[in-house]
């Protein structure tokens, strides 16, 4: 039996997913998290479910240390872990990225730095190190522009500034978001990029050896200009022509061998506009959430199946792709606050072309938009004979729910001799 060490972030959305794919496989999970370090112990858990992800190197150690026999495979279920999975790869000597590629292209900074370099079409930008005032910067913006911490991801921590005071704003907002985050805060600073208008898309793919397979191209249709980039709608096959399409493929695959990806999924973020195709975001992951589960129908299996068989196999057999349209909606979060409940599912659950609805907030849990949020209400899914057709669909469902969302801290009003 095949077995894979498999990172399991704590908070994951998927990870139930790629457990049913390792059962239906038949594949051994050896499973590592990351617990709380001080907790794990009284809970009678082993050191390699309370691992630091974000402290690979640490990390890595402990896995060696205590993990009996070595695994056929290394996966990471999210972005949180790439890193950790790709330097435990290399140590043991199995199949994978180099860790340097992945630390590369989860660093905003470093893969603008190499987008430059290799005269890829990418924003202009400035690295702003920790406690230096933005305003210096000024004479080089070329406003408006997006302030962006440097590793997060699902549009944490990304704001849109159109002026000196909107940037002053941003910048501090960012860097208390980035502090509370991530624990490199102070060293990492921030980046300050040009805005570039234009739609954006999603490129699905997988890398064997160094061989880029476009899985599915996503739309986005809701426009995403700021000043917060809530991600909503993603609607497969794209309905961009065929010729421009190619050119997406092209140049994703060309970023990922500069940035020295060679195997595994691959999540690429483009805008297009008159200019040409800019390169977003390029991550050694497939698609964040839940998304994946839209894919299923075109694929003839799940994504979470997918990665695994590569993962134990070195390839996978031919996909069995189908016709007709896909799409998942990540349903937003209106405002900041506790969420209590959900009303209309079954009404949403009944519009023709939608095949599921999957509310992933749990009651009494405290949600936030982006730039602070880093969840999702839940997710529908949709397919349909057309893009447009499972689009509308998602959107006919998001209008029959109404979610009872309540403020943090209640107001109350004194009563009247107490405010004399």
């Amino acid at each position: 039996m095949k077995r894979v060490l498999l990172l399991l972030p704590t908070t994951g959305y998927r990870n139930n997913d790629f457990l049913a794919a390792a059962g239906k496989l038949g594949v051994e999970i050896v499973a590592a998290a990351n617990y709380c370090h001080q907790l794990a112990p009284s809970w009678g858990l082993s050191p390699i479910m309370a691992l630091h992800f974000d402290r690979p190197v640490q990390a890595a150690d402990t896995v060696l240390r205590e993990m009996k026999g070595i695994p056929d495979a290394v996966l990471a279920v999210d972005d949180s872990g790439v890193e950790l999975a790709a330097m435990l790869a290399e140590r043991l000597g199995l199949p994978g990225n180099p860790a340097q590629a992945v630390r590369r292209v989860r660093d905003k900074l470093a893969f603008r730095r190499l987008l430059r370099e290799r005269e890829f079409r990418c924003p202009g930008f400035h690295h702003l190190p920790s406690g230096e005032d933005p305003r210096k910067l000024l004479p080089e913006l070329q406003l408006p522009v997006v302030v962006k911490a440097r590793r997060l991801s699902a549009s944490r921590g990304v704001i849109r500034a159109d002026d000196p005071e909107a940037l002053l704003r941003a910048v501090n907002w960012v860097r208390a978001i980035q502090t509370r985050a991530d624990r490199d805060a102070e060293e990492l600073g921030l980046i300050i990029e040009d805005f570039i208008p234009g739609r954006e898309y999603a490129l699905e793919g997988r890398l064997q050896r160094g061989e880029l397979t476009t899985l599915a191209l996503f739309d986005k249709p809701d426009p995403l200009d700021g000043p917060y980039f809530e991600e909503t709608l993603y609607i497969t096959p794209s309905r961009l022509p065929q010729p421009l399409q190619g050119r997406i493929h092209e140049e994703v695959a060309r970023a990922c061998g500069a940035a020295g990806l060679v195997t595994g999924p691959v999540h690429a973020e483009v805008r297009v506009n008159d200019q040409g195709i800019w390169i977003l975001e390029v991550a050694a992951r497939s698609i964040g959430g839940l998304c994946g589960r839209a894919l299923v129908h075109l694929l003839g299996m799940s994504l979470e199946e997918l990665m695994l068989r590569q993962a134990v196999a070195g390839s996978v057999p031919s996909l069995s792709v189908t016709g007709g349209a896909a799409g998942v909606m990540m349903i937003p979060i209106p405002r900041r606050g506790i969420y209590r409940g959900v009303e209309g599912l079954a009404a949403a659950q009944s519009v023709p072309g939608v095949t599921g609805v999957a509310i992933t907030a749990e009651p009494g849990q405290i949600v936030a938009p982006p730039p602070d949020g880093a969840s999702y209400l839940g997710f529908i899914f949709s397919q349909a004979a057309s893009p447009a057709a499972a689009e509308t669909a998602l959107r006919i469902a998001h209008r029959r729910l109404h979610f009872d969302i309540r403020p943090e801290y209640p107001a109350t009003v004194a009563p009247a001799a107490e405010r004399r």
